[in-house]
């Protein structure tokens, strides 16, 4: 028996899909009440010419069912990733925090860097932002903004962080002491990136490229300057 509708469908000279899958969410048993006819229908298909709509609709959900499948792998490497992440900043700041002196504390952050398999971790302090003029211990810890400026704009431009290779003249700039670096990781510090940078460096010239994550470097970068505060004072 026909439903109330069905007679107008067959009976229109002329259908568009919108008009049969308007009729087909409206009656939603329509394949129940045709099942015979269903299994008859066939589908095109790039290879095998055609296949019965049955089978098209298991193909499709198998296809579902895989990507779901691939979406999950995903989130839950994601979540490994976060976990791992985490547990590492904890580590580092429950060092740092512990750390006895300026000194002990810097050579606490490089050991960590080293523990990554990196040549080191270096930071350069703004000394319009922190007291580490003369006669300060730390004197060797300022960057002058000045001669920090041109590389900021035109590695860092209106971006906190960078990742990449440097040339000589810039790691002068930032790194007057280190020799063999491949490439670095630079954020700046605080939360309007005014108090100074953190390098990460490695002799690998590919190890630090455009597009890897810098949700670590960031935390890092925002961690440090609280830290700092025991033993440098803010201006």
């Amino acid at each position: 028996m026909k439903q109330p509708g069905e007679e107008e469908l067959l009976a229109g000279t002329e259908l568009d899909d919108r008009a049969v899958v308007d009729y087909l969410l409206k009656n939603p048993d329509f394949f129940i009440r045709n099942a015979r006819v269903v299994e008859q229908m066939r589908v095109p298909h790039p290879v095998r010419e055609s296949v019965s709509l049955v089978e098209w609709h298991m193909a499709r959900a198998r296809n579902q069912i895989s990507q779901l499948e691939e979406d999950m792998s995903l989130l839950m490497e994601q979540a490994s990733s976060n976990e791992s992440l985490f547990y590492r900043l904890l580590r580092l700041q429950a060092r740092l925090a512990s750390a006895p002196s300026l000194e002990e504390f810097l050579n606490r952050l490089n050991r960590w860097a080293r523990d990554l398999g990196l040549a080191g971790a270096t930071l350069r302090l703004f000394p319009d932002r922190w007291r580490i003029g003369a006669p300060s211990r730390f004197t060797h810890l300022a960057l002058s903004r000045q001669a920090f400026e041109p590389l900021r704009i035109q590695r860092l431009g209106q971006t906190r962080h960078y990742l990449g290779p440097l040339n000589g003249p810039e790691l002068l700039v930032v790194l007057p002491d280190a020799k063999a670096i491949g490439s670095v990781a630079m954020s700046l510090m605080g939360r309007e990136g005014d108090l100074g940078v953190i390098l990460f460096t490695s002799r690998d010239a590919h190890h630090y490229e455009r597009g890897q994550g810098t949700q670590l470097l960031e935390e890092i970068a925002r961690m440090l300057p609280e830290l700092l505060e025991r033993w440098v004072e803010r201006v």
